[in-house]
């Protein structure tokens, strides 16, 4: 587990959740009652279709109710939500499916029945590691493949392995750092460090010298620029664009307690997911953001995610970077079971689970594009008519088939090039020649 139970609720509340969590179904059986959901979130840029839903009215108007529960680990709130304690979870997209198939937690069956948005990643790192790069022929910007090769000229040469930082082993974060480094011929198991820091104190560890960079969501990049103790080296959509990162996860089992309540809360996250992506309420939304409870910290570091426009180093100009988070829009909420079967393929990469059918299908299985229909259908949502797709292969945006009106994708490249199809998993992960060594 990353870090101890980091909030205050009480035991008794604890208690209380966790009782009303394995009850009726509440819309189901009184529709005039709004019914409570206790969602669990990490201060985060890209929570905020589920914070929007909760503050400006979406749930209510599908007579819910959302209370806000803040955690600073990822692995805390999985737990609380696998023993009942949460109803809901802002998670880490890897997570529901690692505690569908038993790896890293409890084996607690859970689906996902939509996204919180796309991208908001970056990795920063330290100053003095900055230096070194520069020192190699790194240049602010230049792209993951130069600043991979720079990377790797510093690893062969320090007399001990450099230190690098994640979230969670069952994240894109850590998937995502593996990819950059394996691609430049580093292998992540035995030329570097990588350890797990929760995000809120990921400046602090840079700043202390603990680590020597890491890989985080929004705002904590951008915070270790301001302190200047990092660089944004970076950001995700550089290294796969348009790529899924947080998910609305839950029990399988509450899903199918409270069918009501799941549809009538997809429905209101999806619509305060378009509310967060019209850029006429960035400056508002950049302000809830703000205020203490939620993400907490100031609303012009929150507006640079919200835009795209990052400070890369301390002083410098900000610089946009296309597709950094998108919340609503190239289907941003829908739940791809491609995406789930790219994750799967990382851990089977890395050496986190065996390849096996059953898990292959377990995992394609926690992503559920048919409740995410079922929600949407009768409203005016664009609903894919997919569930699964080739991940990488839009060089350009794309027009996809719907049931009703136009549905624009991509561009999804990954910085390599490669294409991943959910069809030849193991073909895919033949083809890296860094990987987990073999059992």
């Amino acid at each position: 587990m990353d870090s101890v139970l980091e909030d205050d609720t009480s035991i008794e509340e604890e208690r209380i959740g966790a009782l009303r969590a394995v009850g009726n179904d509440p819309i189901a059986t009184d529709p005039s009652a709004p019914t409570v959901v206790r969602a669990g979130f990490i201060p985060l840029v890209d929570s905020a279709a589920l914070v929007v839903a909760a503050r400006k009215g979406f749930a209510t108007a599908e007579g819910l109710a959302i209370e806000l529960v803040q955690h600073t680990s990822w692995a805390a709130l999985r737990d609380r939500l696998a023993v009942g304690h949460l109803d809901v979870a802002h998670m880490l997209a890897p997570q529901p499916i690692a505690a569908s198939l038993g790896v890293g937690g409890f084996a607690v069956p859970m689906a996902v029945p939509m996204a919180l948005g796309l991208g908001g990643n970056a990795i920063t790192v330290s100053t003095d590691l900055w230096s070194e790069l520069q020192a190699a022929g790194a240049v602010a910007g230049g792209g993951p493949a130069a600043l991979g090769a720079a990377l790797k000229a510093v690893v062969a040469r320090r007399p001990r392995p450099l230190i690098f930082a994640m979230v969670h082993p069952f994240s894109s974060h850590n998937y995502e750092l593996r990819y950059f480094l394996a691609a430049a011929g580093i292998h992540p198991d035995k030329d570097v460090r990588l350890t797990v820091v929760p995000p809120p104190y990921m400046v602090e560890a840079i700043e202390s010298r603990q680590i020597d960079g890491f890989c985080v969501g929004e705002p904590w990049n951008s915070l270790a620029v301001e302190s200047g103790a990092g660089v944004l080296l970076l950001a995700k959509a550089e290294l796969w664009r348009s790529s899924p990162c947080k998910v609305l996860g839950l029990r399988t089992a509450f899903a199918e307690r409270a069918p009501a309540t799941v549809a009538a809360l997809v429905r209101a996250v999806e619509r305060s997911a378009r509310w967060a992506d019209d850029p006429a309420n960035r400056a508002e939304l950049a302000h809830l953001l703000a205020e203490p409870g939620l993400v907490g910290v100031d609303a012009p570091i929150v507006e640079r995610a919200l835009s795209g426009q990052l400070v890369r180093e301390r002083g410098a100009a900000p610089l946009p970077q296309p597709d950094f988070l998108t919340f609503h829009g190239r289907a941003a909420t829908f739940p791809w079971r491609s995406h789930a079967l790219w994750f799967y393929s990382q851990m089977v990469r890395w050496g986190q689970i065996p390849p096996t059918p059953e898990a292959e299908a377990a995992a394609a299985a926690t992503y559920r594009p048919d409740l995410y229909r079922a929600a949407l259908a009768g409203t005016d949502a664009i609903l894919p008519s997919a569930s699964s797709k080739l991940e990488g292969a839009l060089t350009a945006e794309r027009s996809v088939g719907t049931s009703h009106g136009r549905l624009d994708l991509g561009p999804d490249p990954f910085f390599d090039g490669r294409v991943f199809d959910p069809e030849d998993i193991a073909g895919y992960v033949a083809g890296f020649s860094l990987r987990a060594d073999p059992p």
